[in-house]
C-alpha cells in the first residue's frame, strides 16, 4: 500500500545533509511538506532553502529522547500532524573487533538503533490515533553482509534495528494494519559518512561503485510511493545478499 507524497508531513532526521539533505529536496519536489532534523540550524536553513518546498526546521539531538519528542512538537505546531516519518541519522565506525571499547559500542548503539527507537515510540502513538502513518529507518546493507568488517558495531546496530523494525512490522499488521514500516538498505554512498565515522575513516565519496545521496532519495521516494518494506536503494541489491545466504546454507551442508 504506497503513498502518495503531495500535501503529505514528512518529518526527516540527519536532514542537513548527505542522503537526509537529498531525500528532504526529492520530497519537497513532490509536494511534501518537511520537517528538517538535525543539530547544526544553519545547515537546516540552508537545505531548506535549496529545496524549495513548504518546510519547517527542528533543531534537536535525536540521541536524546527529549530532543525527538520536541522534533514531533514542531512539526504539530507548524503542519497538525504527521503522515511519515523518518529514521535516517546515523554514524559508522572504523574500528576492529578487538580494538572496540564500551564507548565505541554504546556509540553505535546510540547513535544507529536507540535514536531510531525514541523517534518510532515518539510517533507511533499519534500514528495510532489517525489509523495512518509509514515509518521509514534508514539501514544499511552492511546489516545484511558483512562486507566491511572495520564497521562491524555499526553493522550489529543496524542488524538490531531491523530487528526492531521487523517486529513492529508483525504487531502492527494484527492491531493496525494502515501503519507500515519500511526498511531502507542502501549500500556505498558517496557523502561524508567515512570522514564522520567514529575514529575516522576512507571518505565514501572516494569509494568505487558509490550510489549519489540523490539516487538513494528517489529510491526511498519510490519505496514509500510503492508500498516497500524492504527497500533496496540498488536494484541488483538484493542478489548479493541471497547469495550471501546461500553460500551460508551450502557450507551447513
Amino acid at each position: 500500500m504506497g503513498i502518495e507524497l503531495k500535501n503529505r508531513v514528512v518529518v526527516v532526521t540527519g536532514a542537513s545533509a548527505g542522503i537526509g539533505a537529498a531525500l528532504t529536496q526529492a520530497l519537497a519536489a513532490k509536494g511534501a511538506k518537511v520537517v528538517l532534523a538535525a543539530r547544526n540550524v544553519e545547515r537546516l536553513g540552508e537545505v531548506a532553502e535549496r529545496s524549495g518546498g513548504t518546510c519547517a526546521i527542528a533543531v534537536g539531538d535525536v540521541t536524546v529522547r527529549e530532543d525527538v519528542h520536541q522534533i514531533l512538537a514542531t512539526a504539530f505546531a507548524h503542519f497538525g500532524h504527521v503522515d511519515v516519518w523518518i529514521n535516517n541519522a546515523g554514524q559508522g565506525i572504523s574500528r576492529s573487533l578487538e580494538e572496540l571499547t564500551d564507548e565505541d559500542v554504546d556509540a553505535m548503539m546510540q547513535v544507529n538503533l536507540k535514536s531510531a527507537l525514541y523517534g518510532m515510540q515518539a510517533v507511533l502513538p499519534h500514528f495510532k490515533s489517525r489509523g495512518s502513518g509509514v515509518l521509514v529507518n534508514v539501514s544499511s546493507m552492511l546489516s545484511r553482509m558483512p562486507l566491511a568488517p572495520q564497521r562491524s558495531a555499526y553493522s550489529a546496530a543496524k542488524a538490531a534495528l531491523n530487528a526492531l523494525a521487523e517486529g513492529l512490522r508483525a504487531e502492527l499488521a494484527q492491531s493496525h494494519p494502515g501503519l507500515r514500516v519500511m526498511t531502507v538498505l542502501p549500500g556505498i554512498v558517496a557523502t561524508g559518512f567515512g570522514d564522520h565515522a567514529r575514529h575516522g575513516g576512507e571518505d565514501s565519496r572516494a569509494l568505487p561503485g558509490g550510489q549519489t545521496p540523490e539516487e538513494v532519495a528517489a529510491a526511498i521516494v519510490r519505496g514509500l510511493e510503492q508500498g516497500e518494506e524492504d527497500c533496496y536503494t540498488r536494484p541488483e541489491g538484493v542478489a548479493p545478499v541471497l547469495g550471501y545466504l546461500e553460500r551460508l546454507a551450502a557450507a551447513r551442508g
